[in-house]
């Protein structure tokens, strides 16, 4: 009677295991993408750049990055805080200076694999005080071809720039 025992206890445990196993995970991994803003040659305050990942109907499903640090702006960048506001989601570890006219920035945006050639855009969106608000200064398709590519601008932004790492 003990090995029929320890022979359905074994069989239970494999047939866990195997559902289990059989169970496909997130592989959804991050990578990481430099990104040049080059900003046209305007006068006034550095802009406010938010940098979204906006999904096949047209929503945001997240936020990149944000140029400008200052968050008593951000209600300037009107779509992107409508998102964002209503959110509140962190975006401490994501944010850096604004853009002055004729600068450019450098920073590292992470991008999930899974995203890439699935109806998948990048918006940039960009604000100055007292001036224009560029709700598509630079949108693009996310493909493996626009993701290392060089794509220009509507309003502040000359031109964004992505290099994969």
């Amino acid at each position: 009677m003990r090995p029929l025992l320890s022979l359905r206890v074994i069989s239970i445990f494999a047939i866990v295991a195997f559902v289990l196993l059989g169970f496909k995970t997130n592989d959804a991994k991050p990578s990481s993408y430099k990104c040049m803003i080059q900003m046209t040659n305007y006068l006034g305050e550095g802009a406010y750049i938010a940098i979204s990942l906006i999904n096949s109907k047209d929503e945001y499903e997240a936020t990149l990055y944000v140029q400008g640090d200052d968050d008593e702006w951000y209600f300037d960048i009107k779509e992107w805080w409508g998102f964002q506001g209503r959110k509140r989601t962190t975006i401490d570890a994501i944010t850096g200076a604004t853009i002055s006219g004729g600068e450019r920035a450098i920073s590292v945006i992470q991008i999930d694999d899974e995203k890439i050639d699935r109806g998948y855009k990048i918006r940039f969106e960009s604000a100055v005080e007292d001036q224009e608000y560029y709700k598509d200064d630079v949108e693009f398709e996310l493909t493996s071809e626009s993701i290392k590519s060089k794509v220009g601008g509507n309003g502040f932004i000359r031109y964004v720039r992505m290099i994969p790492q």
